[in-house]
């Protein structure tokens, strides 16, 4: 080790070390004890990977076990997982295994794991946020890890280069309201109806009264609303105007009011600009380091994109879904700023939809994307995105989960429907969980959580039409990421809550202040990572613990409508008009 081994490190590793349990399953004999293991025990030079000496030395030198009790492994136990928890957890994970199977073992310690995790969180928080049982700590040290490698420890310069001027806010759900009651209304047998009374939310925005005309095309289908307050975006419905009066004679069908959360005007004071002090301030906005490339995907849309995912894995590819109503393919693979791969579309479209495209959905070679034309489209992109099928739903489609066996999507109209996209009759089920839009889904193969304007959180059963379980909030949930037994959610005031299963219930945790002052648009979360953004203009890094520990906080020059992780890539959707990406250097 680099530093010094002084009496304060000495203490420091016995205060450590007497938390390692004496006998676990690692190999060792008792506490303090040598490990000599037997010669048959190790494997031979010719059956790893990794040489077990370096060029030029002896055998004599490896640190293979041998009967004279030399070598690496011949000191006491807790002294070798003392120095292995200084190596990287990719080192200990994927090549000590290859070394030999004692120091293999090392890796199969859940407890020092568990100190590694503290270490790396560092005090006064605490983690998991869920249930320690059966949670895989060797994953969330080394996620954990990159994410440190990748957005912590820069520099002043490094800070400044990334940082941009905050511009007008692009906040997302103008016209969500306007577009949502008026494809309710035009639905045969669909409810709809006028939102509540206006009220006050954090960050200074208000939910007041707007109008506007929807059109619709003969037949049915509901045309997206375009038009917002102030040509704003937010995350709930409202009456929009269908942009450029009637398409294909196509015939109005009258005015609707609504009501839209108003967003942060241009020469307003912004909200990062709040007094505050703590961690991730935005008056002090830092970039990613040098391990990421930052770029934007060359112009493809000509309206805000609302939408993002990766797919293909290790973010290889991403798909994108905008306000012109096309879904676009890149390829982040080819060129040093990604290639456009094509724009979707099926017979006789001049456009993906006929309406704002605003949540997309992928599972293998499937994508859906939902859309304020309330349909759902299925592209196939082991064809090349080719379009595998339709869905017309009732209302528009403001969120989509997809499952290996279903297709989750919650719509305007209150309901959660559950798709079985290989039928002719592709509807399984609806269910009405809630009195309000349904706003974010999330899922598995077991539980299915959807987040409404009535600021509650569901739980159906699957198998059956009734909920399990309903959790009453103080605020609406706009986005959620569900992993292992945890389950984070972003809300209307900037909010982070978080949720566990437990006994087979998803119970509240808590919920933290991580500095966001307005929508929360995306979230996502793994077991060592988390991720979330706003129509404040920012997107931040955390660890997931309790409270979040911010590794960076990224100032964007519009509103942020969403958000996807994968492989380590980042890609976000933004108010005006483009996609950008983070990646990890190659």
């Amino acid at each position: 080790m680099s530093e010094a081994w002084g009496r304060r490190e000495e203490e420091e590793a016995e205060a450590e070390l007497s938390e390692l349990k004496a006998g676990s399953a690692v190999g060792r004999a008792g506490h303090l004890a040598p490990l000599n293991l037997p010669q048959d025990q190790a494997l031979r030079p010719d059956q790893q990977n990794t040489p077990l000496h370096p060029p030029g030395a002896t055998r004599e030198t490896s640190p293979s076990p041998s009967s004279e009790g030399t070598g690496l492994l011949s000191l006491p136990w807790e002294m070798v997982a003392r120095i292995a928890s200084h190596l990287p957890a990719q080192c200990v994970i994927t090549v000590l295994p290859q070394v030999c199977r004692a120091l293999g073992g090392v890796g199969e310690d859940s407890t020092a794991w568990q100190l590694r995790a503290r270490r790396l969180i560092g005090p006064g928080a605490s983690f998991p946020v869920g249930p320690r049982e059966g949670f895989d700590w060797p994953t969330a040290c080394l996620e954990m890890e990159e994410l440190i490698s990748c957005w912590a420890g820069l520099s002043e310069k490094e800070r400044e280069g990334q940082g941009q001027e905050a511009g007008p806010a692009g906040d997302r759900g103008a016209g969500l309201q306007e577009a949502g009651e008026a494809a309710v209304a035009s639905a045969p047998g669909a409810e709809g109806g006028r939102a509540g009374d206006g009220e006050m939310m954090e960050g200074g925005g208000l939910l007041v009264d707007g109008e506007g005309q929807q059109r619709v095309q003969e037949g049915g289908g509901a045309e997206a609303g375009e038009q917002g307050v102030g040509g704003e975006r937010q995350n709930e419905p409202m009456a929009g105007e269908e942009e450029g009066g009637e398409r294909d004679g196509g015939e109005g069908l009258g005015e609707r009011g609504g009501r839209a959360e108003e967003g942060v005007a241009e020469g307003e004071a912004g909200e990062g600009e709040k007094a505050g002090g703590r961690e991730g301030d935005l008056s002090d906005p830092p970039g990613p380091s040098a391990a990421l490339q930052r770029f934007s995907l060359p112009s493809g849309h000509i309206a805000e994109v609302n939408t993002v995912l990766l797919v293909g894995g290790e973010g290889a590819l991403c798909a994108s879904g905008s306000r012109d109503r096309n879904v676009n393919l890149w390829d982040l693979r080819g060129g040093a700023r990604g290639t456009l791969l094509r724009t979707l579309g099926g017979r006789g479209l001049f456009s993906t939809h006929r309406g704002w495209v605003w949540c997309l959905a992928a599972r293998g070679p499937l994508l859906c994307s939902g859309s304020f034309d309330s349909t759902v489209r299925l592209w196939d992109l082991g064809a090349g995105g080719t379009e595998r099928g339709l869905i017309q739903a009732r209302a528009a489609v403001l969120c989509l989960s997809c499952q290996s066996d279903a297709l989750l999507a919650g719509s305007y109209d209150k309901k959660v429907s559950i798709y079985d996209t290989r039928a002719a009759e592709p509807l399984v089920k609806s269910l009405r969980l809630h009195g309000n839009a349904v706003l974010c889904l999330a899922a598995d193969e077991q539980y299915i959580l959807s987040g409404s304007k009535d600021r509650t959180l569901a739980c159906p059963d699957r198998a059956g039409d009734r909920c399990l379980e309903e959790i009453s909030l103080s605020s609406y949930l706009l986005s959620m990421s569900y992993s292992g037994k945890e389950v984070w959610a972003g809300d209307n005031h900037g909010m982070i809550h978080t949720f566990a299963l437990r006994d087979g219930l998803f119970q509240p945790v808590s919920h933290f202040d991580v500095g966001h002052h307005s929508l929360v648009t995306g979230i996502h979360n793994s077991a060592g990572t988390l991720y979330t953004c706003s129509s404040d203009r920012t997107i931040k890094i955390h660890l997931p613990s309790a409270p979040p520990r911010t590794l960076c906080s990224l100032r964007h020059q519009a509103g942020v409508n969403g958000l996807s992780v994968e492989g380590g890539v980042l890609a976000v959707a933004s108010g005006d008009m483009c996609v950008e990406v983070w990646r990890p250097q190659r």
